[in-house]
């Protein structure tokens, strides 16, 4: 018993020493900058529980904001961890660093391991790099068009006008208790007919066409909903449960709609004249008249992407709205401000246009603020493939340059970014007129940036601003009142209403909103 006790203590010794070493030299590497040591990392076991110091990072490493590098004194500071072995992730709260990292693709790609749960139906633009990015990249972007922009706006009114018309009907109040059960059904009604061509009610029952188990709504709303356990549980694991059976189910019913789409688009004839500006038309319209031979999309290409723009175009969007609401239910202010635009602009009370876009200025800041104060990803992920520098403004306002490693990761945080004091005076308030003068849009990453910024951007964009134009034109909203927080302050309201938990995005755990007519 005492020799292995003797073992275990020499060759923790050893372990200890090792390590010693081997961070004396990573120091020397790095030139002393900043550094969290913890002994698990933040992308394995260490970002899986709360925070201990020196152990785990936490969880909630990114809901910090920009409080970590606030603590250490830079813009730049490295998450560096012991096990399994030393690794080195540097944190980027700084608007010229991430602005080198995504201007030079070639040294800091995307690390293509950490995307392959979003390969369901195939592969795709998210989920790739170099030549194969670039061809992904040359065929989608034409879909995105503005007969597309306009289709998107549209089919939002139409979406929002049916629940107004045939869900709350003629009431003068309206309870939501999560007002995320409004706007995840809304934006995947909204994305069906824009992605796929296929316009959904908020009151559709029907029974599965033939050969389906389930309906095209159904399928889409399952697989939209519970996407996650069939990221993170392997194939065997998806019959232990009812929900995860279902779940299963809904992904081969998608799987079959898209086929049967795409096949029937590819079938068309000269004679079918009808315009189509929905996203999978795009996509084939750009292998039949753009490119050709091997550059054409195959059909699980087609799925592949299909899938993933519905993907981050849905719960993205989704829950900027929510957190957009909240904020607007808390500051009646700025929500009188946003009324009083939306009397100008449309002072006959008719439903906004397409070309009203420009004119709803205060609207469009009301959505930056909220992407600012909650940004979709909370963290995007690169890697170094060369030794290299970059660039930083340090607490001096003097421009210095920080080693980079080859092979260390990177995160643009877009979090620290965000609340970053010296680009955001007063970072934790909601003031939407930030954005009405000049800001610095270096520091603004809510859709990454470069050449591999979100294709689907003014989508989204499009999409909220009528939301939010639509509902505060008919509607004044306020927190609903709750027996058992009847003695919070401001603050502890504001604090349990904007309350996020981690899932792919960040997610609203609970925004109860009451809608009083106007």
């Amino acid at each position: 018993m005492q020799t292995l006790l003797s073992l275990v203590v020499t060759v923790c010794c050893l372990f200890v020493v090792q390590r010693y070493f081997q961070i004396r030299k990573i120091l020397q590497t790095i030139h002393y900058q900043p550094c969290d040591w913890t002994l698990f990392s933040r992308t394995g076991l260490g970002g899986r529980f709360s925070r201990i110091p020196f152990i785990f990072p936490g969880r909630d490493y990114q809901w910090r904001k920009y409080q970590d590098f606030s603590a250490l004194g830079s813009d730049i500071f490295v998450a560096a961890a012991l096990a399994p072995t030393v690794s080195l992730n540097f944190q980027l709260a700084d608007p010229d660093a991430i602005k080198e990292v995504i201007g030079s693709r070639a040294r800091f790609p995307k690390p293509l391991e950490l995307y392959k749960p979003l390969l369901f139906f195939g592969d795709n633009i998210v989920a790739s790099e170099h030549n194969e990015w670039k061809r992904y990249r040359k065929i989608s972007a034409p879909a995105f068009t503005e007969p597309n922009n306009k289709l998107v706006w549209d089919e939002t009114i139409r979406v929002i006008n049916d629940l107004f018309d045939n869900v709350w009907g003629n009431q003068d109040e309206i309870t939501v208790d999560h007002i995320l059960e409004v706007f995840m059904p809304a934006t995947l009604f909204i994305l069906s007919a824009a992605a796929f061509g296929r316009h959904i009610a908020w009151n559709d029952e029907v029974l599965p066409p033939s050969g389906h188990q389930m309906t095209f709504k159904g399928a889409l709303y399952i697989v939209s909903h519970d996407y996650l356990f069939k990221m993170i549980l392997p194939n065997w694991a998806m019959v232990l449960t009812q929900r995860l059976k279902k779940l299963n189910v809904a992904f081969d019913e998608l799987e079959r709609y898209m086929v049967e789409m795409i096949r029937d688009r590819k079938n068309r004839t000269a004679d079918d004249i009808e315009p189509r500006y929905d996203l999978l038309n795009g996509l084939l319209d750009a292998c039949e008249d753009d490119l050709g031979g091997d550059s054409k999309l195959t059909e699980r290409e087609l799925m592949g992407n299909i899938f993933v723009f519905l993907l981050a175009g849905h719960e993205t969007t989704a829950h900027t709205l929510c957190f957009a609401f909240a904020l607007l239910a808390l500051y009646p202010k700025e929500q009188e401000k946003l009324y009083e635009e939306i009397k100008t602009v449309l002072p006959d009370g008719r439903l906004p246009t397409y070309e009203d876009a420009n004119s709803l200025v205060f609207t469009n800041a009301i959505l930056n603020e909220a992407l600012r104060m909650f940004p979709p990803v909370n963290g995007i992920p690169k890697f170094s493939a060369e030794d290299t520098v970059l660039p930083m403004t340090n607490s001096s306002g003097e421009k210095v340059f920080v080693p980079v490693p080859k092979g260390s990761n990177i995160t643009l945080h877009t979090p620290g970014l965000h609340y970053n004091p010296k680009y955001w005076p007063d970072p934790h308030t909601f003031n939407p007129s930030r954005f009405l003068g000049d800001w610095p849009r270096d520091a603004f990453l809510p859709f990454s940036g470069g050449v591999r910024s979100c294709l689907g951007r003014r989508f989204a964009e499009l999409e909220s601003i009528v939301a939010l134009t639509m509902f505060f034109s008919k509607y004044r909203v306020e927190i609903k009142e709750e027996p058992q927080f009847a003695g919070e302050t401001f603050e502890q309201k504001k604090e349990r209403v904007l309350d996020t938990m981690p899932r792919l995005t960040i997610t609203p755990v609970r925004i109860p909103l009451v809608f009083k007519r106007r």
